[in-house]
């Protein structure tokens, strides 16, 4: 299965984090990373003052269901010292589903494709740089959602 994962950092050195992130997902079971995209900054979405973000896209090819590979997803993220304290606060690592092939999932721990990338160009723009002319379950071009999105001082490192 083809699967995009969105990663995200602005606390401890973004960067790093998200370099060895990717190299954590070359170790999850039945699954291979295939590319990641540039990294870029952007302003932080959510409460109080933070710093910017670094965020990137991985893309990975994977036989694991979709609840397992955020099983590990979030095992990484635990190894980061994630705390899921408060909700868009700032955070060592964020690793999410973007995309699950064409799949549309709905459960109480997943949603795909993820309900908010159509508002974030800090996904839209890694995720385009990996697969440019991607149509987005439902039919959805990746290009008509990244005509539609703010800017957010988003700029490539």
């Amino acid at each position: 299965m083809r699967c995009y994962i969105g990663l995200g950092s602005n606390l401890d050195d973004p960067a790093a984090q998200l370099r060895r992130a990717l190299e954590q997902m070359q170790d999850i079971p039945q699954t291979t990373l295939c590319a990641s995209s540039a990294f870029y900054a952007s302003a932080p979405i959510g409460p109080g003052e933070q710093p910017d973000y670094v965020n990137a896209v991985a893309e990975l090819d994977t036989d694991l269901p979709a609840e397992a590979l955020l099983d590990a997803l979030q095992a990484i993220e635990n190894t980061h010292g994630r705390e899921r304290t408060l909700r868009w606060g700032a955070r060592t690592l964020d690793l999410d589903i973007l995309l699950y092939g064409d799949q549309q999932i709905d459960t109480v721990r997943l949603q795909v494709p993820h309900p908010r990338m159509a508002e974030r160009n800090f996904v839209l723009e890694p995720l385009a740089e990996l697969a440019p002319a991607l149509i987005l379950p439902g039919g959805t071009p990746l290009q008509a959602l990244q005509n539609q999105c703010p800017p957010n001082r988003l700029h490539r490192l």
